[in-house]
């Protein structure tokens, strides 16, 4: 006779109770309290199939609430993941193990995102949502049609993502999109309500989410809201009423139980009330076998999918897609356009020569979803004839994120976690401040996300010191695996967007100026020569003394300082700097190369000076910036802050 779904749930608390206590860490309380929930999605409703979690067109489930890791690592484990032993629930959060305090994408089958922080989950999910309806809407229902699950708790809809992300979902009207709620009513420091007193459902509703309560630990009311949740036409909330910790003897319910570990009495106790009787990480036939089943309940629908795809007259396109293989010739366009900015030598602000370089690659790549936090016209991230990513018709290609950074972000990552979407939009570079925290999430994932961030400096000028990024490209460029790409002119520019769409597992960032730039690659390189990182642009006309390094809008300032410099006899060299996180990747001796060997080296970048002792070293000269801007026009700022020709080729003088 099959377990009763109770008991199917008490391993889930079992397994958690354990692995918590023998690691001296971590969060029991949550997977406790959900172990019905998520015993119901899993028998009943989730689509997957556990031996292939990566099929293409499986439900994706998200725990939000990612510090309740042991609730998603027990069901992988039960239900048949092969990866996720008892030897590595055993080994919960310690080194090595594919059990880590919270789930990392990539380092676990099953883990559909990282989800450290709070809220990001929740936001990436929407992504996926959003991925599933464009991909959808390309391929149709035959090869995409599944729905996204998510775990979220009362930390999650406090953090400010959250409601970036539901009203973005409620706008879309993002049906195929669950967000179970553990509605406990607990946070670390004790009950939520210590600081909140919102309604979650009125929120919700609000935002255009249908929303349902019902007892967490009513197995039928949890399958009738489920079922429910599948036939609406908008994205659903099911507020699951839960007691943390549940089974967990006099521990049940407590706040204080969110991150408590159980003491061997407490254990002891709590295994007596649920009448399990098994040792420490034991789980009997009865209760195993009911779990592989469901585990494998979806293999017929994946043949059945595979068999649809094998039929396909998309089969190769959906299968290039999805893999994140670039299509044939996508650069044929952009190569020309190349060429021709060489031949003609554009000036513009580089944030035009993007738009340029977007209007030859969105057409070749049918993956790119663009669009903008409410910027489009100054990002330049448009091109005419994508259409609008919209409900109903989701086949268009741009999306009006509203004024939503963090969420805009967090949403990207979840696209290009679900694949078959390339992701890019704009802001402006200094409200990398809101995004930051998913720019960071998708570095840690290598998510292929490209970020376009727009008025990269004091150069925008008239807005104001509170738009002008000055410590933002040190910021970012101190993150592990995001490329900062902040190219010269319309050449860089251009190979710059290639560099990006070919990084598959790093997320990159593209600063652009502004205002107008000179063009600087005024010889035909017949390389991507940005593809190194940094290079000689000019070399020195009499024996080399100077050495001036630049990025970005201030090469062009670089280039100047060298003819002011030349034109007094004092050979001087200018190394463009596109993109530092690449030139880290070169051999030594080509580093080597480039820095050379001049009695003088010289940094100008309009921003703050950490990280430009890679190049310059600790007693370089750098002409920039040691405090933030001011309102006016550009060409007075730079003027006033001492970032021009003549302010170089005096410091370079001085020195030597």
């Amino acid at each position: 006779m099959p377990a009763p779904l109770q008991t199917m749930a008490d391993a889930i608390r079992v397994l958690s109770m354990d692995a918590v206590h023998r690691a001296k860490s971590g969060h029991q309380g949550m997977p406790m309290g959900m172990a019905d929930v998520a015993t119901v999605l899993f028998t009943k409703f989730l689509k997957y199939d556990a031996a292939r979690p990566d099929w293409h067109d499986r439900d994706r489930f998200v725990l939000s609430a990612g510090h309740g890791s042991m609730l998603l690592y027990s069901l992988l484990h039960l239900t048949g993941v092969k990866a996720v032993t008892m030897e590595q629930i055993k080994a919960f959060r310690q080194l090595g193990s594919n059990t880590p305090g919270h789930p990392e994408y990539g380092h676990t089958p099953g883990v559909e995102t990282t989800t450290g922080p709070l809220g990001q989950g929740l936001a990436a999910a929407v992504g996926m949502a959003m991925a599933e309806r464009h991909v959808n809407a390309r391929f149709g229902d035959a090869l995409v049609d599944h729905r996204t699950w998510v775990v979220a708790g009362d930390g999650c809809l406090m953090e400010g993502v959250s409601h970036e992300a539901i009203s973005l979902a409620g706008r879309f009207r993002l049906a195929k999109l669950t967000v179970l709620f553990d509605d406990n009513n607990t946070t670390i420091d004790g009950e939520a309500t210590i600081a909140e007193t919102g309604d979650q459902l009125a929120r919700f509703k609000a935002a255009g989410w249908a929303v349902k309560a019902v007892d967490g630990h009513d197995f039928a009311k949890i399958a009738a809201a489920m079922r429910w949740a599948t036939r609406q036409d908008r994205p659903t909330l099911i507020a699951c009423k839960t007691k943390i910790s549940k089974g967990a003897g006099p521990k049940e319910g407590d706040p204080h139980s969110h991150g408590y570990t159980l003491f061997d009495p407490e254990i002891a106790a709590s295994r007596a009330a649920m009448g399990w009787s098994h040792e420490p990480f034991t789980v009997p036939d009865e209760v195993l076998k009911p779990w592989r089943a469901a585990g494998r309940k979806g293999a017929r629908l994946r043949k059945s999918w595979e068999a649809a795809l094998a039929g396909s007259n998309l089969r190769s396109e959906f299968e290039r897609a999805m893999a994140g293989d670039l299509p044939a010739g996508a650069f044929e366009a952009l190569d020309a356009h190349i060429a021709k900015a060489e031949a003609e030598k554009p000036a513009a602000a580089t944030r035009q020569h993007s738009g340029a370089a977007l209007e030859k690659l969105v057409p070749a790549i049918p993956e790119m979803v663009g669009g903008s936090a409410d910027l489009t016209g100054s990002n330049n991230t448009i091109v005419k004839g994508m259409g609008t990513f919209d409900a109903p018709d989701y086949a268009g290609r741009y999306v009006h994120y509203g004024v939503r950074e963090f969420g805009m972000a967090a949403a990207m990552n979840g696209m290009a976690l679900h694949g078959g979407v390339i992701p890019y939009s704009g802001t402006f570079l200094v409200f990398s401040d809101y995004s930051r925290p998913a720019i960071r999430l998708g570095a840690l994932m290598g998510a292929r996300v490209i970020h376009v961030m727009t008025h990269d400096s004091i150069g925008l000028g008239e807005d104001g010191p509170t738009h002008q990024p000055v410590e933002h490209l040190a910021s970012l460029r101190a993150m592990p695996n995001l490329n900062v790409f902040r190219p010269a002119d319309a050449v860089e520019t251009a190979e710059c967007w290639k560099l990006a769409l070919e990084a598959r597992r790093t997320p990159s960032l593209m600063a652009l100026s502004r205002q107008k730039v000179p063009p600087v690659r005024t010889i035909v390189a017949g390389e991507n020569l940005s593809a190194r990182g940094a290079y000689q642009l000019a070399g020195a006309g009499h024996p080399a003394q100077v050495t001036i390094f630049a990025s970005g809008s201030e090469v062009g300032v670089a280039m100047a300082a060298r003819e002011l410099l030349e034109a007094q006899g004092v050979g001087a060299r200018v190394v463009s700097t596109p993109c530092w996180e690449l030139f880290d990747a070169q051999p030594l001796d080509y580093q080597a190369q480039v820095i050379g060997e001049t009695d003088v080296r010289v940094a100008v970048e309009a921003g703050v000076r950490m990280g430009w002792e890679k190049f310059i070293g600790a007693d370089g000269v750098f002409v920039g910036m040691t405090g933030f801007g001011a309102s006016a026009p550009f060409e007075v700022l730079y003027k006033h802050f001492g970032i021009t020709a003549e302010a170089v080729a005096a410091a370079a003088k001085a020195k030597l």
